[in-house]
């Protein structure tokens, strides 16, 4: 009798990125704190998790991040004050936050690149596939990326990778996979990964996104990784190894994702989610679009 897979609880999120893009407002507020719309927006990210069903989720953090920590943390003395008022809507905002998911939290206390963060992981999630979310990439909750990916690890084994085609002059800002088709319209197997190649040598225009479904055994590859491009340990290095010799954790796959993605990670990026996520707000959305509208009017 052939055992099944286990089945995956934990998601991993690295968070200890000093934010400088976002300086000066990054300064004392991490920058997965900033808003979009209502929210920060590290929650839309535990959102996801939580929605594929991984409702273990361990943050990895820096310094200068506790107010993550209190962000997913119980605030009696701010839901004492709404209980009193007798605001039970936004009563139940603030805890809502505190009641997604069991979470845990481990410092990474040498900023040594992602695949350092994830490797400061490995404790927690021992011999278990696990997810793991960068918390600049938000999903559209109405795309079912992660859970997509989840499935296609749970019946091909190994590691799956999210992907998403970019034009070709944008790819040396991402990770690239070569990949072959296989029988599945959005699912290939990636044969290796090239992390931030010139147009002219990127093996293809599949750039790798923050939505990760890893096999274990990446830990031990990420142990003896050295530290590639910006002196960093990659974790696109260590899974070009495992791509390369399927005997350590098995295949590597892609799910070649056509859905709606915001780069937070990005100033442009940001405002525009916030603006595309404002928009389709019941509450909001009318009369924010309804005054876009008239201010595009007039301003261009």
């Amino acid at each position: 009798m052939t055992q099944s897979p286990p089945r995956i609880t934990k998601a991993v999120i690295p968070a200890a990125g000093l934010g400088t893009r976002f300086l000066p407002a990054t300064k004392a507020t991490p920058k997965e704190m900033l808003p979009v719309v209502d929210k920060p927006a590290i929650q839309y990210v535990v959102e996801e998790a939580v929605a594929a069903g991984l409702s273990d989720v361990l943050m990895v953090t820096g310094r200068n991040k506790r107010p993550l920590e209190d962000h997913f943390d119980r605030n009696y003395e701010l839901e004492s004050a709404l209980t009193r008022k007798g605001d039970a809507d936004r009563l139940a905002k603030v805890q809502e936050s505190s009641d997604l998911a069991t979470m845990h939290y481990v410092r990474q206390g040498d900023p040594r690149g992602l695949g350092h963060a994830v490797l400061c992981a490995a404790p927690h999630v021992g011999d278990q596939p696990f997810a793991v979310l960068l918390g600049d990439d938000l999903i559209d909750a109405r795309d079912q990326l992660l859970s997509r990916m989840v499935e296609i690890q749970e019946h091909e084994g190994g590691s799956v990778i999210a992907l998403m085609e970019v034009d070709p002059e944008q790819i040396h800002l991402y990770g690239c996979a070569a990949v072959e088709t296989t029988a599945e319209s959005d699912v290939v197997r990636v044969t290796g990964l090239v992390e931030k190649p010139e147009a002219a040598e990127a093996p293809s225009n599949l750039a790798v996104i923050g939505r990760y479904v890893l096999d274990p055994a990446v830990f031990g590859v990420l142990s003896t990784t050295e530290p590639g491009r910006g002196g960093e340990i990659q974790l696109t290095d260590a899974l070009q190894q495992m791509a390369a010799d399927e005997s350590i954790g098995g295949p590597v796959h892609g799910v070649v994702f056509k859905g709606r993605r915001y780069d937070t990670g990005d100033r442009g990026d940001y405002l525009r989610a916030i603006v595309r996520l404002a928009c389709e707000r019941e509450d909001l959305g009318p009369d924010f679009k309804a005054w876009l509208r008239r201010y595009v009017t007039e301003e261009m």
